[in-house]
This record gives C-alpha cells, sequence and structure tokens, in this order.
C-alpha cells in the first residue's frame, strides 16, 4: 500500500472514531486533528517533489477485475495542487474550530465526524483517477456537505439550504456519472488521464463532456446552478470557509482543469463555459453589492470568482489554464480569511447586518488589519498574491485574444467582474469596521480571545507570502500546465512593467473604488435584491409544484382499495410486457406443448383448480383450491427432473396455504357480494390479459434461445468449484451465495414488518379490551411458564399445553399424531440439511420442513405448545441465523480466500458410511435458521398473537355480559 492510500485509508478509519471522542473531551480535539491534517499537509508536500520535477506517481489495487476497474490513485502537479489546499486548508479551519465552538454546542461530535468525512472525501476526490472512483468521492462530498450545511437542525433555513444544495449537485451528479459511463465505454478505459489523453470523438464523445459538464458546473455553483451556494451560507462559519471557499466549489473547477486539455476542441465547450462563468460573475458581483449580512456579500463574491476563474479556464488554453490555477490559489488563501472574520464579528457582535455594525475597525484593531489584507488580496492590490494572479489572467487572455476572439471577450468581462469584487470589497470593509455616524444602534462587542486570530493570520500570511514569493509559486504552476503550440505562459512576479495587464488593474482599481463609494453613500436608498425572478425562487416553484404533483398523483392511486392497487400494477403489467412482445413480434417456429404424457392429467387438475376458485362461496375453499394450482406445479417440476425445486414448491405452498388459513380465521367465512357485471367485467379481463401476456412471454422466451444454455456447465461446476453434486443446493450457497444472503436479509426485513404490522396495529385497537381482561389475561399467562416436559402437571399428556387447551377445541387424534410424527420431522428436516449438498435438500428445504414441525405443534396445542417448544425469540433465531450466514461467507478472507470460498473433508461414520462435508454447510445452517425464524414468526403474530387478541375480546365480552347481568 502507498502513500496515497495509506493517507486515505487512515482518514476514513478515523472519521467515525472522532464523533465518541469529541463527545468525551470536547472541542479541544480539534487541535490533535489540525495537527493530523497537517501532517497530511507535510506527507504530500514531500511525495510531490518528485511530482513537480515532471514525474507522475501512479498506486493502484484491484477492485473489479472482471470490469477492468481498478482504485488507481495519481499524483501529477495538478492533484498535488489541490490535495495540499485540501489538507493545508482544512488544518487551518480545524484549529479556527478549536476556539469558534463551545464545549456544550449542540451536534459538536457530529459536526466534527462529518467534517473528517468530508475532508476524506475531498482527499480522495483530487487523487481518484478512476472515473467511478471520483464519483464515489464526488458523492461522498455532497452528502457531507448537505450534513454540515444542515447541522444546526433546529433552524428551517439551515435545513431547507442543505436539501437545495443536495438536490442541485446530486442531480447534477448523476447527470455526470451517465457521462462517465459513456467516456469510460467508448475510451475502453475508465481512467480519467488515459481518457482525456486519447478523448473519444464524434457525438457521443460530445454528448459525454457535456454531462461531465453538468455535474461540474453544479458543484462549482455555475449559473444557472449559483443559487444553491448563498443559502449555504446558513452552514456555520467554518464550514462556509472549507466548503465553499477552499475546497468543495473548487471539485468542479478541478475537473474542468482535467478536461479541458483533451475535450476543449469540442464545438461548443470553450463557448459554453466562458459564457455561463461570465454570466455568474457579473450576476454575483452585483448581487454581492446589493447585501446587507456581511457573510452574504462574501458568498455572493464567492460566487463572482467561480464565475470568474471558469470563464478564465474556459478559454481552453494552456496559458488560461495556468492563470486560472493561480486565481484558484489567490481565491482560497484570501477567501477563507474573510469568512473566518465574519465569523468572528458574528460571534462578538451577534449581527452580521452592516446596517447594525460599526466601530469595529476601532474595537478589534487586530482583526481589522487582518481582514483589510484579505480583502485587498480579493481586490487585486500589490503585493498580495490576488494581484498577481489577477495581472496573470489579464496577461494571458489578451495574449490569447490575438487569435481568439473568445478571450477578449472574457478579458473585457474580467475587468467588469473585476471592478465589482474591489466594490463590494470595499462595500465589505466600510460595512463590517467603519464608525458609520447615521447607525441609529451599534451592535455591542465582545472581544474574542486571540487564539481565534491564529488561523486567519496564517492564511492572511500566506497570501503575502504567495506575491512576494511569485517566481517560486510560478515554477510550481508551470509544471502543472502542459505548453500548446509553443506559447508558454507569462511567468508570475509582482512587477512586469508598464504593460496593458497593469493599466487594466489600475483602472480597476479605480473605478471599483469609486463605485464602492457610490454604494456606501447610496446605502440608504439602496434596494434590497429581489428574489422575484432569480434562479433560487425558480427552484423553489419548481420543488413546489413537484410537492402538489405527488400529492394529487398520491390522492388519485392510493384510495386505499387493494384490488385498484392490483388492478394497477397488473394493467402496467399488460401494458408493458404486452407492448414489447407485440412491438418485437419475434415468435418461436414450432412448439413443443406436452413432453411427457403425465403432464396432461396434471394441467387439466390445475385448470379445473383455477376456474373452480373462482365460483368458490368461501374463502377457505378458494384458499385450498388456489393451492392445488401450487402443487400441481410441484408435480410439473418433478416430472422435469427437478426434485429440489419439486420438493421446495410444495414445502412452500404448505406453508403459505397455512399462513393464508391463519389470517382468514378473521375475515368472514363467506366471500363478500358479487360485484356490479362492469367491475366483474374489468377483473375478468385484467386476468386474462396477465394469463395470456405471461403464457406468451413463456413461450417466447422458451423458443428465443439462440446458444447453448450455460446450465449445461452447472453439473461440472457444481462439482469442481462447490464440491457437490445438487446443483441446486450448490448453487444457493457457494457459486451464487451473495444471491442467497441478500434474500435472507429480505426475509429478515419481511418477517419484522410483518410481526410489527400484526403486534403494533392489533394491539392498539384492542388495547381498551385487553386492559379490562387484565386479571384473566395474568391469569392464563401461567401457562407458558407451568409447560414443561419434566413437571408432573404436564406429565401423561401427547403435547405439553394439552391440559390447558379448552376441551371443545380439542382433538386427541391430531395430539397423538403430532407427538409421533414431529421428532421425526425434526431429524429428517436436520438430514435434508447436511446431505442437501449432494441429495435433494438444503437448508432451505429442511427449515421449511422443521417449520411445518413446529406448526403441526402450534395446530395441536395451540400459543401455549407454541411458546413450550420454542421458548426463543423468533427475532433472536433469525438475527443469529443471518449472523451466521454473513460470517461464513466472510471467514475465508482472513485465510487468503475469495468471500464464499469453501473447503471440504469426508467425515467416516463407521458403520453409517462417509459424510462428505463442506463448509459452506455451515453457510446453509444459517439459512436453516432464518427460514426456520420466519415460520416461527408467523406462526406467532398470524396465529399465536391473533389468537390472544381473540381471547381478550371473549373475556371482555364475557366480563361485559356478567356486569349486564
Amino acid at each position: 500500500m502507498g502513500a496515497m492510500m495509506g493517507m486515505l485509508l487512515g482518514l476514513a478509519f478515523l472519521s467515525p472514531l472522532v464523533h465518541p471522542i469529541v463527545r468525551r473531551l470536547g472541542r479541544i480535539v480539534f487541535v490533535p486533528l489540525a495537527i493530523l491534517l497537517a501532517a497530511v499537509f507535510a506527507v504530500v508536500l514531500v511525495i510531490a517533489q518528485p511530482v513537480f520535477a515532471g514525474e507522475v506517481l501512479v498506486e493502484q489495487l484491484p477492485w473489479i477485475p472482471q470490469l477492468g476497474i481498478t482504485l488507481t490513485f495519481r499524483l501529477d502537479v495538478l492533484s498535488a495542487i489541490f490535495a495540499l489546499l485540501v489538507s493545508g486548508a482544512g488544518a487551518l479551519v480545524l484549529l479556527y474550530c478549536a476556539h469558534y465552538f463551545e464545549d456544550g454546542d449542540a451536534g459538536l461530535p457530529r459536526f466534527a465526524a462529518v467534517f473528517m468525512g468530508f475532508v476524506t472525501s475531498m482527499f480522495g476526490l483530487v487523487l481518484a483517477d478512476d472515473v467511478y472512483l471520483l464519483f464515489i468521492f464526488w458523492e461522498g462530498t455532497t452528502v457531507f456537505s448537505f450534513l454540515l450545511i444542515g447541522h444546526v437542525t433546529r433552524l428551517r433555513t439551515a435545513n431547507s439550504a442543505a436539501l437545495q444544495a443536495l438536490m442541485v449537485t446530486v442531480f447534477g451528479g448523476l447527470a455526470m456519472l451517465v457521462g462517465f459511463v459513456l467516456l469510460a465505454q467508448a475510451a475502453g478505459t475508465s481512467l480519467l488521464s488515459e481518457i482525456v489523453a486519447d478523448p473519444p470523438q464524434g457525438a457521443l464523445g460530445t454528448v459525454a463532456i457535456f454531462l461531465v459538464l453538468a455535474g461540474a458546473l453544479s458543484k462549482s455553483a455555475i449559473f444557472p446552478f449559483h443559487f444553491w451556494l448563498p443559502g449555504a451560507m446558513a452552514a456555520p462559519t467554518p464550514v462556509s470557509a472549507y466548503l465553499h471557499a477552499a475546497a468543495m466549489v473548487k471539485a468542479g473547477v478541478y475537473l474542468i482543469l482535467r478536461v479541458v486539455p483533451g475535450f476543449g476542441d469540442v464545438p461548443g465547450f470553450r463557448e459554453t463555459l466562458v459564457i455561463l462563468g461570465a454570466i455568474t460573475m457579473i450576476n454575483g458581483g452585483i448581487r454581492a453589492l446589493r447585501q446587507f449580512d456581511i457573510k452574504l456579500i462574501v458568498a455572493h463574491g464567492t460566487v463572482s470568482q467561480l464565475g470568474m476563474l471558469v470563464m478564465v479556464i474556459g478559454v481552453g488554453d494552456p496559458r488560461a489554464s495556468f492563470a486560472g490555477l493561480a486565481l484558484l490559489l489567490a481565491h482560497a488563501l484570501a477567501k477563507a480569511p474573510l469568512f473566518l472574520a465574519v465569523g468572528i464579528i458574528d460571534h462578538a457582535t451577534g449581527t452580521r447586518d452592516l446596517r447594525k455594525l460599526c466601530g469595529i475597525g476601532r474595537r478589534m484593531p487586530a482583526l481589522t488589519v487582518l481582514t483589510v489584507i484579505a480583502a485587498a488580496s480579493m481586490a487585486g492590490i500589490p503585493p498580495f498574491i490576488g494581484f498577481v494572479a489577477k495581472e496573470s489572467a489579464f496577461t494571458e487572455l489578451l495574449s490569447i485574444g490575438e487569435t481568439r476572439p473568445l478571450a477578449l471577450v472574457a478579458f473585457w468581462v474580467a475587468v467588469g467582474g473585476s471592478v465589482l469584487t474591489v466594490a463590494y470589497m470595499g462595500r465589505f470593509l466600510w460595512g463590517a469596521f467603519a464608525q458609520k455616524p447615521d447607525t441609529v444602534e451599534c451592535a455591542v462587542v465582545h472581544r474574542p480571545s486571540w487564539q481565534i486570530h491564529v488561523a486567519p493570520s496564517m492564511f492572511v500570511a500566506l497570501t503575502l507570502a504567495g506575491g512576494i514569493a511569485a517566481p517560486w509559486l510560478d515554477r510550481v504552476l508551470q509544471a502543472a500546465v502542459v505548453p500548446a503550440d509553443g506559447h508558454h505562459p507569462e511567468h508570475l512576479a509582482l512587477w512586469h512593467g508598464l504593460t496593458p495587464a497593469l493599466w487594466a488593474s489600475l483602472c480597476v482599481l479605480l473605478l471599483g473604488a469609486l463605485l464602492a463609494i457610490a454604494a456606501s453613500r447610496l446605502r440608504p436608498r439602496l434596494p434590497a435584491p429581489s428574489e422575484r425572478w432569480s434562479a433560487s425562487h425558480a427552484y423553489w416553484v419548481l420543488t413546489h409544484w413537484v410537492d402538489v404533483l405527488a400529492v394529487r398523483l398520491t390522492a388519485l392511486t392510493q384510495r386505499g382499495s387493494l384490488p385498484f392497487y392490483l388492478a394497477v400494477i397488473l394493467i402496467v403489467l399488460i401494458l408493458g410486457l404486452g407492448g414489447t412482445l407485440l412491438a418485437t413480434g419475434e415468435w418461436p417456429e414450432q412448439l413443443t406443448l406436452v413432453t411427457l404424457p403425465v403432464q396432461v392429467p396434471i394441467a387439466l387438475v390445475m385448470i379445473a383448480a383455477s376456474i373452480a376458485s373462482l365460483r368458490a362461496r368461501t374463502r377457505f375453499q378458494s384458499v385450498v383450491l388456489v393451492g392445488v394450482t401450487g402443487y400441481g406445479m410441484a408435480a410439473i417440476f418433478a416430472t422435469h427432473g427437478a426434485p429440489d425445486l419439486a420438493l421446495t414448491q410444495a414445502l412452500v405452498e404448505t406453508v403459505t396455504l397455512i399462513a393464508f388459513v391463519l389470517v382468514i380465521r378473521r375475515l368472514p367465512q363467506r366471500l363478500g357480494s358479487g360485484s356490479r357485471l362492469s367491475i366483474r367485467a374489468i377483473r375478468i379481463a385484467i386476468g386474462a390479459g396477465v394469463g395470456l401476456v405471461m403464457g406468451a412471454l413463456a413461450v417466447v422466451a422458451l423458443g428465443s434461445r439462440i446458444a447453448e444454455p450455460i446450465s449445461l456447465n452447472l453439473p461440472e461446476l457444481a462439482s469442481k468449484g462447490g464440491h457437490g453434486s445438487n446443483v441446486v443446493n450448490v448453487m444457493l450457497v457457494d457459486i451464487r451465495g451473495w444471491d442467497t444472503l441478500g434474500e435472507l436479509s429480505v426475509i429478515l426485513a419481511a418477517a419484522t414488518g410483518v410481526a410489527s404490522l400484526v403486534f403494533l396495529s392489533t394491539r392498539a385497537d384492542l388495547r381498551p379490551k385487553l386492559r379490562r381482561s387484565e386479571a384473566r389475561s395474568q391469569a392464563r399467562a401461567h401457562l407458558l411458564r407451568v409447560a414443561d416436559p419434566n413437571d408432573p402437571a404436564t406429565r401423561g399428556t401427547w403435547v405439553l399445553a394439552g391440559r390447558h387447551l379448552d376441551p371443545a377445541r380439542r382433538s386427541i387424534l391430531l395430539e397423538v399424531v403430532v407427538r409421533l410424527i414431529f421428532h421425526a420431522l425434526i431429524i429428517l428436516s436436520i438430514y435434508l440439511l447436511l446431505t442437501g449438498h449432494n441429495s435433494p435438500g438444503g437448508g432451505f428445504a429442511g427449515g421449511l420442513v422443521a417449520g411445518l414441525a413446529l406448526v403441526a405443534r402450534y395446530l395441536a396445542g395451540g400459543r401455549h405448545e407454541l411458546g413450550a417448544t420454542v421458548p426463543l425469540d423468533a427475532g433472536r433465531i433469525l438475527g443469529i441465523g443471518l449472523a451466521l450466514a454473513v460470517t461464513m461467507a466472510i471467514l475465508p478472507l482472513f485465510f487468503g480466500q475469495s468471500a464464499l470460498a469453501s473447503s471440504w473433508v469426508d467425515v467416516d461414520l463407521g458403520i453409517f458410511g462417509t459424510l462428505p462435508f463442506v463448509t459452506s454447510t455451515l453457510f446453509d445452517v444459517g439459512v436453516y435458521l432464518v427460514v426456520f425464524g420466519l415460520i416461527l414468526d408467523v406462526l406467532r403474530s398470524l396465529g399465536a398473537e391473533i389468537d390472544e387478541h381473540e381471547e381478550a375480546e371473549i373475556a371482555a365480552f364475557e366480563e361485559e355480559e356478567v356486569s349486564r347481568s
């Protein structure tokens, strides 16, 4: 395992451990976490030294070899810059958190764990080279940002903003995933570096890259997805400083920087990025100039700067990408301390409204100096990195514009947007720190501790160092781009002479200062930003109508009528499958209706039973007649040489029949009166349609095979791969063991759901009656305790609870039969379990037989007999079975084998012969327990629980009769 994988794995393991540590020790834990990320920063800086010299580090670990997908991490100059930004900025923000939060703040442990999870996802995103791995980390940042934005759960604004950010970025991410799939399929590789080196051509490549751009633009809040970022300012200030200035929103810019070298010449690619970036920059700047919340001024300024980044990089020239990288670093280093300063002001005054802030500059001089330097860098004032980066952008756009008019458009928009940047930064400083005489009531200032200034100070120091050490930074950024056509980017420096770019920067500063003064003088008449025609308003209107449509559709379809639900489902089935069959029009040339003569009478019996079930007058008759068709299907399986399927079908049909009988006990004996003729005609049409469609589907499916069936190889595969001769059982526990494990989970969930519905709803309905008959229920409850086979009170009875049965419902003959067959059925179930690997049977069939033995005990002795036979809770049996199956699935991993790998040994049983034992049999034991637990759960919920309710009703009725008399 290499350094990149080690750091990523370490952060991933640490993230969930942070929660209990912070809960126990409090906010002080943020300091060691900051030190940890600082160590990650140092490690990346060390291992990136060869990268800055031109090398590329790659680490790979096979993930899904069948699909050619590997866990590939790549460290080049671009990913190294972003990895340093993610870890370095994360360390400083965590240090700030140690003094921003209080130990008693709600959700602080959760915040720390989620923040570390986000850092891990962002770190993996910038290192991942496989597009599918990149997408996983991409969506990880989306989920963690949702949790961080909605950190203050009691605020509706925070919850709405988090949901809005989630919806926008998730839909963009899904579009990006489709684009990645198309690119990977067309390029024959899922490695992003190889896709960019040899990009797919034609319409498919164009569509795919624009889908990828949709994800990148939504993540970086570019028009028309720009509205979610200002709303996300409902998050705590450290979240805004990190996610929305130095990390998350930079992910889209990072992806654009990745794909520009390979797809810059795609028709419409450059134009799309430049136009959308220009709109975002101007719109964000204007809206920032009209805000009264100083945090929203910085937030809309972030949107504006993201627009500039995308516009400059979207020009599609390596020189523009070079300038874009410089702008990205300058923005992160300046915008993060601005957000942190806003947090300090908010803590000190309790408000962010510039109309209530006055005199902060005089009362908090240290914070004022730090904020002025950060704002100066944002505005592009020398000697800070912001000036160097903005001059580089102007220089490169003018140079590229000599051959590409699109770059000139980007230049003039950048100039205009930069004027707005200077203006709203000036308004921010004036609103936050100036002594405004016309302010009616100034907010009270409580000076914070000096330690909270450490993180902003380090950011600000880096903005100054970046400007002064521009030549060193230039060498790093030059290595990140590959010059095209011999045109190299202009070197970064504080002084290039009296160039057009310098004159443009001076004009920007002058015009921006004048605009800032005008905005401050027009403060009383400055209109508040309108949301009427904004993208955010359009989002809320759209979601409102989606909610309205959902409510109306639900009212139309969810009528509380089971026949209606079934009709809708079956009609969709008829139209979907029937339409497909008619559209294909492919029918087999010949049909084989019968393979054995015995199938004819079986089919006739099934048809007769189906017709008779339609004319049944009682529920019991209909259930039994429907069961005949199931047993007929088992007979057909047997005639086709499938004893396992026949046995399982017969057992399942029996258990299902019993379950139906248990349920219909609480229903009227006779079926309801006949429906109207029109309703009956509709039902007949739907039933006939389903029958015809399924029959046609079976015929077409059987006749559409054009190759040898895979089933021909299953016996050999079962013998060699699963060491067994029973193909069905080997498939279930060896070859397709993961499917079986998933099905066991479904069974467990279904059993829990059935029990919950029965136990909770019926007990809620009968709670008054149960209270009235509480004394009688307690008197009968002791039966469970005395049903002990060693108790003299129970000796001489055929079943344990026989003495406590109602004589009117007791059958001595049934008790004798059950006493004779119960142990034989249990032994038979164990035999089917142990021999199922080579003979008909297995854990599923064995569990069903054991369950039927339990059913027999219940039918003979009632609910008390059931409790005495199996004193364990059904949920525990289900859980033990699933746990055993999972354990046997993953245990081979500890012995260097693949999951679900099996070994075998021949056990000598002496005179009884030899028993071939395969370790997967233990997996089958888990299946056995799950099936047995399911039947026990059904008996207790649909049988014993209903019996108890019936007894309670009878007891309550008797008490009422006594009280009346």
